[in-house]
């Protein structure tokens, strides 16, 4: 299964409001990037993604699993774009910030380090070991 980063503004939707949507979860619309909505697309149900917020904050903060995959996007009036729905998986036992991740030499070729910008981007297995164990330290 392939690992997954997603990435939101706190102010918008945080990691707490997406706790509060309980097991049900919720989508994860306004995706309006073609290469990241090619990533929402690959996303198979139970795979997992770290939450990250962006902006205020910049840390990892905890895991969604995809809950309902892709499917059309109310809010994009063009038709083009798509969401998925996530649930919560955990909060991380600690929060792993952008510039620790950028220390990290094992993480060096991240997308996160390579192309912040981007919104939704894969994670290999060795880098989100790696974030875990930075996690849990």
């Amino acid at each position: 299964m392939a690992k997954w980063l997603v990435k939101s503004e706190p102010s918008s939707w945080s990691f707490t409001q997406q706790i509060e949507a309980g097991p049900k979860g919720t989508h994860w619309n306004g995706v309006r990037n073609h290469v990241a909505k090619q990533h929402l697309m690959a996303m198979q149900m139970g795979e997992e993604a770290f939450f990250y917020h962006s902006n205020h904050g910049k840390e990892i903060v905890g895991i969604v699993a995809v809950s309902r995959t892709y499917y059309p996007d109310p809010t994009d009036a063009s038709g083009k774009f798509g969401m998925v729905d996530f649930t919560v998986v955990r909060a991380l036992a600690r929060p792993v910030s952008l510039e620790e991740i950028k220390r990290t030499s094992a993480l060096g070729d991240m997308v996160l380090v390579r192309n912040s910008r981007m919104s939704v981007q894969p994670v290999t297995e060795a880098e989100w070991a790696t974030v875990l164990g930075m996690a849990s330290a």
